[in-house]
């Protein structure tokens, strides 16, 4: 075979590739030979260029923007380019455009086989692109192949502080039920050369791109990417496309992952919020489930509520009010004529009644001017998104989202263009007469179609220009002629012959009138009557829904009287909206709010926000416009939109109680606590007791709880596993602890496990028990050194606790029951008559069963106040010593001291009070509120039990 050459320039330098065809092993294959050509001058080299010949032409992750070669170029550098086939992967965004598109392309010849995904076929032909042939592959995904989402431990709704939502962790990833349709990709991807992107190609159809190109690099770092264009799924625009193929674009791809997180972070934050503070304070039966309901936010969805929240407060702010108008007519023999009154009409009853006599009195009426202008009624712009929801709405009572499910059906029919588009005007490349042609034959607008073809009608007009292009797709208009189909509802009939008139009159003149208008004088009070006259119809012959009709007036002339008979007369963003129970839509598709809806609103109003106004949606969207133009990058529009409302969330959580109000309003007051976390929490490990919640690290106590030590002065959960702990995950957790109450001989930073394996915070747990620097022995209220200083109390309890999820009785932590950290232990809150007495308010509890999964069967007590929340199972209170501390197989009773101070006793309380030591100082928790209690052993509320000098 004979050889052939190609040069090849790239920057200063030259190449000469001479490639050369053999077999090996039944395949075909190519070498490229290069030779160096004499260098003409000495340039730097473009930074990270790196020229491979194991790499194909084109673009791939690692390879730098640069100016891209054209697919007739990369044709004829591919290895096989000369001869073999090419084997090309081609991804649609659905399983029916994957369709369309590869019959369009075989022409019907193609192989159908099953990939990973049931729904996602796999079609298989040869192509020619640029007469070099190809196995083409075409597979799909189902829109959006990753889902943006933060990471495990923030998942759970109760696992960190809403307003950490703003700053935590997230992901894009491929979703469980979307692993066949990646596993199908990587497969074929690895016996690819190339990969087309067939996705729409709108900011979120390259988005999707940019998740193909993620997956299939991944299998296959040496695919050459290609883009293709297209905005119907007709033999022409396939064709085209295929041939002119292009590149990605990242920026718009980037103002998606922008828009994505920030309506993650924002929707997730105040749903939670919203959520957690209202559904258990109000009786909020609108779902009729109530313990499951969700008070969602969104971006979107809130500032559409906000609409008709505000448009239905306008009503009912209107208060009707009489007002009163004169009304006149003239009759001749070319026909009736009404005059309104200049002023319209008065609310001044006496003054209303004064004029209208003086007319009745003088009603000679004198005509003063007559205008006769040519009017002109202009043709709709072209057929953009918004405007065929709104038309169909109008016209038909569609709803927006029935109406865009019949304009997908239409589109992947080929039937009509790409319905989700901004654009209102056609490029000047647009054959608009071709596609005027396909719809000659139509019976019912075929003959104004021909109208509009034939040059001398007159009628042919280039649509107006609307101002709008979203540089993806073209307005909405016909790509495929059809006099109905058998498969058509009555609602595809409506839309197809919609998209069609509104095609045709965009292209039509506009319609012409003569508009006559006649002023006249009775008494001194002016009045007007107008008339119009329709010369030619225009576009509005086959555009139906408009309509221009006119009075037609008798003929006056200025100066003309006549007599007048007088009159006096008195004139008396949505279905998640609807899904959410926000608004509601009666049978004329009005919207309503719920009452739940005006209160979420009223609440946010009251704080002062417009957080149910389209202004920051707005604001948000002209940002994703600058990424996607370059001019703004993502990061520096994800941290302003971030921050601004981060701060506005914070705000909100602090003036809560205005939408506490609000929603007081409308509902009642609920018995139940409210569930609510306002405090941060970090996930260290799931519970051991439980199995079910996170133990976090939180400055609150709990029912469950791991002490640490009393020396720590910082703790903070890392992003590391401890490899040993199970159940798992287990995250270390970096201490600090205070250097002059540790022993010199460890370190003041530390990073641990509270799993169990961590040997040194185990021993360090012990000289917290049992006295700072090991003095196991230590008297309560300070030992004086060989010095002569006085050293202070170890301060067991200035801990940092780590506990369940939720919120829990801080006045009852449990028995630790795991590696070896101390335990502790309630005390009994029994009376002498056997009653079990809450610890908060002193009242008798009742006696439950736990219905749980985990302590199915177990009695426990609760407080009979349903705020209170109090808590005591009953085989603790079995277990539990009547008067003091069981442990070690000890049964000893406490003294009579410890009694009464375990009480409060008048002795103990005037001696030192509650909480203090012997020097006046208050024993405090991390979180500053004072350590209520005493020592279990002495009764001495000095020191806790931990230090007792006579602990045993």
């Amino acid at each position: 075979m004979k050889p052939k050459n190609l040069t090849i320039e790239m920057g200063p330098l030259s190449f000469t590739a001479q490639s050369i065809f053999f077999k090996k092993r039944k395949h075909l294959e190519t070498a490229l030979f290069f030779s160096k050509k004499k260098r003409k001058k000495k340039e730097p080299a473009s930074p990270n260029w790196k020229f491979q010949t194991s790499r194909p032409f084109g673009c791939s992750p690692t390879q730098p923007p640069a100016a891209p070669l054209d697919p007739l170029s990369a044709l004829a550098m591919q290895p096989g380019g000369g001869g073999g086939a090419i084997r090309v992967l081609n991804v649609a965004e659905k399983p029916s455009v994957a369709k369309a598109v590869a019959q369009i392309l075989s022409r019907g010849s193609m192989q159908s086989r099953a990939g990973r995904s049931q729904y996602n076929r796999v079609f298989e032909f040869n192509y020619a692109i640029h007469g070099q042939v190809c196995r083409m592959l075409v597979t799909s995904v189902t829109g959006h192949l990753m889902e943006l989402e933060f990471e495990d431990r923030f998942r759970r709704w109760h696992s960190c502080d809403p307003a950490d939502l703003f700053h935590t962790p997230v992901r894009k990833s491929v979703p469980q039920d979307k692993q066949a349709i990646k596993q199908t990709l990587e497969e074929e991807a690895r016996r690819c050369q190339w990969l087309v992107l067939w996705l729409d190609c709108d900011r979120e159809g390259e988005n999707i791109a940019y998740e193909v190109i993620e997956v299939c690099t991944g299998a296959n770092s040496h695919l050459n990417i290609w883009r293709a264009r297209f905005s119907a799924l007709i033999d022409r625009e396939i064709h085209e496309s295929v041939q002119r193929l292009g590149r990605s674009n990242k920026l718009f791809a980037d103002a998606v992952d922008a828009r994505q997180e920030i309506d993650l972070r924002i929707g997730a934050s105040f749903t939670r919020f919203q959520t957690m503070l209202l559904k258990d304070a109000f009786v909020i039966d609108v779902t009729g489930d109530g313990r499951n309901l969700v008070l969602s936010y969104g971006p979107c969805q809130f500032p559409t509520l906000g609409f008709i929240v505000e448009r239905f407060w306008e009503i009912q702010a209107h208060e009707p009010e009489e007002f009163w108008t004169i009304n006149c007519t003239h009759t001749s023999d070319e026909g009736t004529a009404s005059f309104g009154w200049i002023r319209g009409h008065l609310f001044d009853y006496p003054c209303a009644v004064v004029l209208y006599e003086m007319c009745v009195e003088e009603p000679m009426a004198t005509v003063q001017n007559v205008r006769n202008q040519e009017k002109l009624k202009y043709p709709p712009y072209p057929l953009s998104t918004l405007e065929l929801q709104k038309r169909a709405s109008r016209y038909f009572r569609m709803s927006s989202e029935h109406t865009m499910k019949v304009a997908e059906e239409l589109y992947q029919a080929g039937f009509i263009s790409y319905p989700r588009t901004e654009t209102d005007n056609f490029s000047p490349n647009t054959d608009l007469h071709a596609i005027v042609r396909e719809q000659v034959e139509h019976p019912v607008w075929g003959a104004y179609a021909h109208r509009l073809l034939t040059p001398e009608e007159r009628l042919w007009r280039n649509p107006s220009n609307g101002g709008h292009d979203d540089k993806a797709h073209p307005p909405i208009h016909p790509t495929k002629f059809s006099r109905g189909e058998s498969n058509w509802s009555p609602d595809h009939n409506k839309l197809y012959e919609l998209v069609v008139r509104h095609f045709l009159a965009c292209c039509s003149q506009p319609a012409v009138g003569a508009e006559t208008t006649v002023e006249i004088d009775i008494a001194g009070e002016q009045f007007t009557a107008s008339g119009r006259v329709v010369l030619a119809k225009n576009y509005l012959d086959v555009y139906r829904f408009d309509s221009w009709g006119g009075t037609l007036l008798p003929t006056y002339n200025i100066g003309q009287q006549a007599g007048i008979g007088t009159d006096a007369t008195m004139h008396d963003h949505i279905k998640k909206l609807l899904d959410r129970c926000y608004a509601t839509k009666d049978e004329n598709t009005r919207f309503s709010p719920t009452n739940l809806g005006e209160a979420l609103v009223m609440g946010y109003d009251e704080m002062g926000y417009e957080l149910w106004k389209p202004y920051l949606r707005s604001m948000m969207e002209a940002d994703m416009k600058s990424v996607s133009i370059g001019t703004k990058s993502k990061s520096e529009v994800l941290e302003s939109c971030l921050q601004q409302m981060k701060a506005c969330f914070l705000d909100a959580r602090v003036n809560k109680a205005k939408l506490l109000d609000a929603m007081g309003t409308f509902f009642a007051r609920s018995s139940r606590p409210i569930n609510e976390t306002q405090n941060p929490v970090e996930a260290v490990r799931p519970c051991a007791a439980c199995h079910e919640s996170e133990m976090v690290l939180k400055q609150r106590q709990c029912r469950n709880v791991v002490w640490l030590p009393g020396f720590i002065s910082e703790a903070s959960v890392t992003n590391q596993v401890c490899p040993i702990c199970t159940p798992g995950p287990v995250y270390k957790i970096q201490f600090k602890f205070r250097r002059r109450d540790i022993p010199p001989n460890f370190d003041v930073d530390h990073l641990g496990c509270v799993g169990g394996c961590d040997d040194i915070l185990k021993e360090l747990m012990e000289i917290s028990r049992f006295g700072s620097r090991s003095q196991a022995a230590t008297p309560a209220r300070g030992r004086q050194t060989p010095n002569g200083a006085r050293q202070g109390p170890p301060r067991q309890d200035l801990h940092t606790n780590i506990r369940p999820v939720g919120q829990l009785n801080n006045e009852n932590p449990s028995v630790m029951h795991s590696q070896g950290f101390r335990s502790t232990h309630t005390q009994n809150p029994s009376n002498a008559s056997g009653q079990v007495l809450c610890t908060s308010c002193g009242e008798p509890c009742i006696l439950r069963i736990a219905n749980t999964d985990a302590n199915r069967g177990r009695k426990f007590y609760k407080c009979q106040d349903p705020g209170c929340g109090f808590f005591k199972w009953e085989d603790e209170l079995e277990n539990a010593m009547p008067g003091g501390r069981r442990g070690r197989g000890s049964s000893r009773q406490a003294p009579a001291s410890a009694s009464a101070g375990r009480r409060g006793g008048a002795q103990a309380r005037g001696r030192r009070g509650r909480g203090r030591n012997a020097d006046g100082g208050m024993f405090v928790s991390a979180t500053g509120d004072t350590v209520s209690g005493c020592c279990f052993t002495c009764g001495d509320p000095s020191h806790f039990a931990n230090a007792c000098p006579n602990r045993r």
